[in-house]
């Protein structure tokens, strides 16, 4: 009877389970994705940015970040900050506003929404007549000004949102003070600018589109001023000593105004057009910063020449004879002036310039000389070129980390040494525990190296494999370079560049030996480099070395595109990585599998065709295997390639359908026999039955043809030390795994140290095994007779793993698509499986070994198997006894490139994007979490007086969001509660549109998302209890 019971409820062991696996969401890094807002508050050193799909996300000092979602799937249009509180308004393209608050809870600060609120207007009373243009938060703390498009000024109470009808400032009120002959000239249409005065709050002025601006007197209930602008207006702003205005035009002009009680109709002192005199585009938003020099600082956004840089997106400061119009890469959504918040200061002084574009956030020193750029901690466009493969590395040693920080400080002179300016509320979050590198590849051949241990994803170096082609990019080309007389003087700022100048260059493949400093990359066009870690710039050339996968097989011709020319000569490379070995794939197809064995001094790299091995000591190629099916005439084709597989998939799909009518008719035709057929399949029945063990009802898995396309796509390869040939001496080995579930294993000669240089390595072909139902391989992995995987290379030689037991029997675990199987070495019998598509009906997508341990003693931890399914799912089985220990939904399922692009951690986190720029980060252990924790004091920053607060206060990374904890296995409710923010984002636009359509389609309520609360500060923070 004990086989029918279900495994799984050994009260121990689900005690233990629960100390070993938790499930969080805890922090998303990178630049948020489609930005639509930005706010700042002086007084908290706040920054807010709102998105299209309807997020709010608040960040301060490195570390402190804390995220709202609003229950609308709108876009943010505006955010502003109450002033003196810990407050923020947003207004949405539902023309809804809506409160949030920062509030402490625990000893933490978490971010609620406490109100919405939608202005309406009288029944029958066109929709214009309430759409808000404008929101201005009045320095009383109790009122908010809404300017609409029908021109009247609303006045709601804060915080209840109630309208205060008798406070309203209609367009008739106003016009009662304008001139008869303005009156009937112009139209006032909708309000594009409200401004408190500076210095006294009972006067507010009014900015209407066609040009007139109007000093309204709150105490008055009248006009007190009005300036009549002959140009259509796009904003205003006030002097810090209130006596003059400055507006700007859609002409490209800006105009000072004065401000004196003895002329109420002033005309304006100055009216300019900065890059006349030829048609200029609008500026659409201005400062103008008095400093102690008397040179005021005057920034815009806007007004180039519109024939001639009217696709720039640039911003100006002009500052006495210095005049730079910043070029960014991307739209501006916004941009702010960082300066002295003292409401008595008799100066501005400004000290940065924060700048919000599309796909990045630029911040300017304006306080050094060139006014260089800021290097942001936090932030980061992380697409700059489009990521397209990921890596992660755990427990960095300290020499490798100062050593890549060095060569990454060196690429970084070119930012200024300013602190980072927007430094407000306080990280709580205790030190990482250990230092980690994510690295990031890219389509134009860029590999990038961020320091992954905290929340704050910070950029530390980047590598760039251009240099060893020759491409039409020359890698001295200096985009910022201006001749001495340009006019307009443009400065390109920002590093999102997706444009790929060879898209072959693409990186595919990363493997990173953290204990010898071996790195290896490999590419689009077959290329695979072997990099050494050299703190001083070198000069040399790179070695060549090709490898023939097809093994001069006739038949094959590749049709897909050119392999990378490399440079003959010596090639300049900076401190860091540098290559020393170009291993070149023929045909020039992608690298699809990548292994190194950095004690072996080993390489080994697949393709869809074979794989080879090279020894990057003696720069020689050990053999090549090729893999090809005969049938696998699409692997010729590459991905380049213009022909594409859906004439050969309709060909194939009618075939089926015709050798299943000719089947069809042959049963019918062979009716006599109907007897004896039932006969032999009904003993077939009691055959399998009495084989088959008795267990869940499974699906059929269906064996797959090999004349499927791509079965000789080399999925994995993997190093390990153990028996091949017999059971008394192990030796060193490679093991490859391919799309046709077929399992190639070689045994290896690997001269000792003494003699490496001198003798050549051996390979000679040991096993092959091929799983019945043809499965892609998508993981291999070696067992010591402990049940335990075997150690990384040299992590024994570094007393950080102990020796692999070598004296008891090995096993081999290969994991399919489908299905874990493991089998006895050296025999190879099979030993034990586990059946995941016929129990889930999923596949797997990732899987790698991770180490969890027990958040109540430090004692005990053990190796898990973490996979990801094409259903999103994260699960965890045991090793070696293949048990399902635990399962979470983690990923949309129709988020297709999310799954792809998610990268498990050694201790049990991972990543995966949820944009193009953005990772999301999750952790199924217990003990190794990172997730923000921080606060924001109100106390303290009052006390500050509004000062920039520049005490020496040491503030690292932390942010906010809700983490949807649960130890135990979700429902289907939990399931369809994914967040609004994941988005399906493919490199392919049509794949892109067909999944966001999806998306769009499904997502939930606001009460499914459970997203309204954002909680800071509870459970655990990098592996401490709270």
């Amino acid at each position: 009877m004990r086989r029918f019971l279900r495994p799984g409820h050994d009260p121990v062991r689900e005690r233990l389970k629960r100390d070993l696996f938790q499930f969080n969401k805890t922090v998303e890094h990178g630049f948020p994705h489609q930005p639509s807002a930005l706010g700042y508050s002086p007084f908290l050193h706040l920054m807010a940015i709102g998105t299209r799909s309807g997020a709010i996300k608040l960040y301060g000092a490195p570390g402190v970040e804390f995220m709202g979602l609003h229950e609308e799937n709108n876009t943010v249009m505006q955010i502003h900050f109450i002033p003196g509180q810990c407050q923020l308004v947003t207004l949405l393209d539902d023309n809804s506003l809506h409160l949030w608050s920062l509030k402490q809870r625990s000893g933490a600060s978490e971010l609620l929404e406490e109100q919405r609120f939608t202005l309406r207007g009288p029944p029958g009373s066109p929709p214009s007549a309430t759409q808000i243009t404008v929101v201005l938060p009045h320095s009383s703390r109790e009122v908010l000004y809404l300017g609409t498009e029908s021109g009247s000024i609303f006045v709601v109470e804060l915080p209840s949102f109630r309208v205060l009808e008798d406070r309203t400032i209609t367009s008739e009120a106003v016009l009662q003070r304008v001139p008869e002959e303005y009156r009937n000239r112009r139209s006032f249409e909708l309000i594009e600018a409200l401004q408190e005065h500076p210095r006294n709050p009972d006067q507010i002025l009014i900015g209407y589109s066609r040009g007139l601006i109007a000093l309204w007197d709150l105490h008055n209930n009248r006009v007190s001023h009005h300036f009549l602008g002959n140009q259509q207006l796009e904003n205003l702003f006030w002097q810090k000593d209130g006596r003059q205005i400055i507006s700007c035009h859609y002409d490209g002009s800006y105009a000072q105004w004065p401000v004196s009680n003895e002329n109420r109709q002033p005309e304006p002192l100055e009216s300019k057009v900065p890059y006349g005199p030829f048609p200029c585009k609008a500026i659409s938003k201005i400062y103008w910063q008095t400093t102690k020099n008397g040179l005021p600082y005057i920034i815009f956004q806007g007004g180039m020449p519109r024939a001639s840089y009217g696709d720039r997106h640039s911003i100006s400061v002009i500052h006495g004879s210095q005049q730079t119009a910043f070029d960014f890469t991307s739209r501006v959504i916004d941009f702010f002036v960082i300066c002295n918040a003292d409401a008595t200061a008799e100066y501005d002084d400004p000290s940065a310039m924060v700048v919000l574009a599309e796909e990045e956030l630029v911040v300017i020193d304006l306080k050094s000389a060139g006014w260089p750029a800021v290097h942001p901690p936090y932030l980061a466009s992380l697409h700059c070129s489009a990521i397209t493969c990921s890596h992660h590395v755990s427990n960095i040693p300290l020499k490798l980390w100062e050593r890549v920080i060095s060569a990454g400080s060196k690429q970084n002179s070119h930012y200024s040494n300013m602190a980072w300016p927007i430094d407000g509320g306080t990280n709580l979050a205790p030190d990482p525990p250990q230092r980690d590198l994510l690295l990031t590849g890219h389509e134009d051949g860029t590999v990038r190296f961020w320091d992954a241990s905290g929340v704050c994803l910070r950029l530390l170096y980047k590598l760039s494999t251009v240099r060893v082609f020759l491409t039409d990019a020359d890698p001295n080309d200096n985009m910022n370079a201006l001749g001495e007389d340009e006019w307009p003087p443009l400065r390109k700022v920002g590093s999102f560049d997706p444009y790929s100048d060879d898209p072959r260059l693409g990186i595919q493949k990363i493997y990173l030996c953290k204990y010898s400093g071996y790195l290896t990359v490999a590419g689009t066009a077959g290329q695979v480099l072997v990099m050494e870690l050299n703190d001083e710039e070198s000069e040399h050339v790179v070695n060549h070395s090709e490898a023939d996968l097809l093994q001069d097989q006739e038949g094959y011709k590749w049709k897909g595109h050119e392999r990378l020319k490399a440079r003959d000569e010596p090639v300049r490379f900076e401190p860091g990585f540098q290559p020393f070995v170009l291993i070149q794939c023929q045909p020039p197809a992608v690298v699809t599998s990548l292994a190194l064995h950095s004690e072996w001094k080993l390489v080994a790299f697949g393709t869809s065709h074979g794989f080879g091995l090279f020894d990057h000591q003696q720069k020689r190629l050990v053999f090549v295997k090729c893999t090809l099916h005969p049938s696998d005439q699409l692997a010729l084709e590459g991905p380049l390639s213009r022909v594409k597989s859906l004439k050969k998939s309709l060909r194939q799909s009618f075939r089926r359908m015709r050798r299943s009518r000719v089947s069809s008719r042959k049963r019918r035709a062979g009716g006599g026999n109907t007897t004896e057929v039932q006969e032999a399949n009904s003993r077939f029945d009691q055959v399998a039955l009495q084989e088959m063990e008795l267990a869940p009802i499974q699906r059929k898995i269906e064996a797959r043809s090999a004349e499927d396309s791509f079965t000789g796509f080399v999925r994995t390869l993997y190093f390990a030390d153990t028996f091949l040939r017999d059971s008394t001496r192990h030796c060193p080995s490679l093991w490859a795994g391919t799309n046709g579930g077929t399992v190639y294993a070689f045994c290896l000669r690997v001269p000792p140290a003494e003699r490496r240089m001198d003798e050549l390595v051996r390979a000679e072909q040991a096993k092959e095994i091929q799983l019945m139902h043809r499965a892609p391989i998508v993981g291999i992995l070696v067992l010591d007779g402990r049940g335990t995987p075997l150690p990384e290379p040299l992590e024994v030689a570094h007393d950080l793993s102990k020796s692999p037991d070598m004296q008891g029997s090995h096993q081999l675990l290969v994991v399919s698509e489908e299905q874990f199987k493991v089998f006895t070495l050296p025999k190879v019998s099979s030993k034990l499986k586990l059946k995941l598509t016929a129990l889930e009906g999923c596949r797997v997508r990732k899987v790698t070994v991770a180490n969890f341990g027990s958040c109540k003693t430090n004692e005990y931890s053990e190796n898990d198997l973490a996979i990801l399914t094409n259903l999103g799912d994260v699960q965890i089985i045991s090793l070696p006894f293949l048990k399902l220990q635990i399962r979470y939904p983690c990923i949309r399922k129709e988020d297709v490139s999310g799954i792809a692009s998610c990268v498990f951690t050694k201790y049990g986190q991972g990543f995966y994007l949820i944009s193009p720029s953005e990772f999301e980060r999750f952790s199924l252990s217990t003990k190794w979490l990172v997730e923000p924790r921080c606060v924001v004091d109100t106390s303290e920053v009052a006390g500050n007086n509004y000062l920039h607060n520049k005490s020496g206060m040491e503030k690292t990374t932390r942010k906010f969001r809700d983490s949807a904890r649960s130890s135990g296995e979700p429902g289907e409710d939990e399931r369809k509660s994914a967040r609004l923010m994941e988005h399906a984002l493919l490199n392919d636009e049509k794949v892109l549109k067909e999944i966001q359509s999806t998306l769009e389609g499904g997502r939930g309520s606001y009460g499914e998302r459970n997203s309204r609360r954002i909680h800071v500060g509870h459970g655990l923070s990098n592996g401490g209890a709270e």
